[in-house]
């Protein structure tokens, strides 16, 4: 056993004190700090499929100005030191997914945009670079499926200067989504954040009404993904189960943002929140799924690669995040 002890160090500390001093030689390079990360990438197999997991990056904001409704922000801001974040912070990330099913590549959300990227210093926005690291040319997707409305999932649709990011993708949206935020009847139905985002999926389907392709619940949009209906968080909001032969996962885009606040306290509401009320429910409906199918769930705004299985924790829930595998 090795006995470390305070009376050891500073006798060891004493002993140095009397060691001659040797000068220090320079340097021989100095190595400046990078200054930001390697590509966000991440690859499993799930059966036949091969999934791709790409940040593109991520968003911190604070929590005392209203983040979650229903507690006050002291509570708030206590948890987020119970998690060892920074005080009165967390930070949001955003994860499209690829699916390579043999015969598609399929994009599932496509991230905050490229356009943000340099006005965010490259923290957002990364997913046209991500996958360009990942050996994908964007030109070779087929499909790309959005689950929601909310600009961090529909703005990458397009490029910096408004061209479309994946022009010869067959673009999918939920039937419900696309009938609620385009109908101008609907805009005194919305409040706090998504009113002043109401405008926003107008802005990036313009000129696309006749080329998108409606789909709806409980259909196979993709070979091996199939829409679930999982609304509150937007009224025509979508999950996915992602099928290849007995292998099975569940992509549950938004059912819940960040899981450190809204898994393992499944009531509270988070501000982007069309229906908490309905939110709450498809979140411990969906979750239950998870528990009792032992599922991997992949999430849009879980920490990278944004994949694990829940467990049930008390009244709540907690994400248990998947073992980084070296290999595919």
């Amino acid at each position: 056993m090795i006995d470390v002890s305070r009376r050891h160090l500073l006798a060891g500390a004493a002993a140095a004190a009397l060691v001659p001093a040797v000068p220090m030689r320079p340097a021989r390079a100095a190595v400046p700090p990078a200054g930001k990360q390697v590509p966000g990438i991440y690859r499993q197999k799930l059966g036949d499929f091969e999934l791709t997991q790409l940040t593109d990056g991520a968003a911190r904001r604070p929590v005392s100005n209203g983040y979650v409704v229903n507690i006050s922000k002291e509570e708030a801001v206590a948890e987020t030191e119970k998690l060892h974040y920074p005080k009165d912070q967390v930070v949001v990330p955003f994860n499209p997914l690829l699916i390579n099913t043999g015969s598609k590549l399929v994009l599932i959300d496509t991230g905050v945009g490229a356009g943000m990227y340099e006005k965010s210093k490259g923290a957002v926005g990364q997913l046209q670079t991500n996958l360009a690291a990942a050996g994908i040319d964007r030109n070779a997707i087929d499909i790309v499926i959005l689950s929601h409305f909310h600009g961090d999932h529909i703005n990458g649709i397009r490029l910096g200067d408004g061209s479309l990011a994946f022009p010869n993708a067959e673009l999918k949206v939920p039937g419900v989504e696309w009938d609620f935020w385009m109908s101008d009847a609907n805009a005194d139905k919305v409040s706090g954040y998504n009113k002043g985002a109401w405008g926003v999926p107008r802005g990036v389907f313009k000129d696309l009404a006749g080329k998108v392709t409606k789909y709806e619940a409980g259909k196979e949009v993709a070979p091996g993904i199939t829409a679930i209906h999982t609304p509150g968080h937007t009224p025509g909001h979508m999950s996915f189960a992602v099928q290849s032969g007995s292998a099975r996962a569940l992509v549950q885009s938004d059912v819940t943002n960040i899981p450190q606040f809204f898994m393992q306290h499944p009531d509270w509401h988070v501000e982007y929140d069309v229906d908490p009320a309905m939110a709450v429910q498809t979140r411990r409906k969906f979750y239950d799924m998870a528990v009792t199918e032992k599922t991997m769930v992949i999430g849009f705004h879980f920490s990278f690669p944004a994949a694990g299985y829940v467990e049930k924790d008390g009244t709540g829930y907690r994400l248990v995040p998947i073992v980084w595998n070296p290999g595919i």
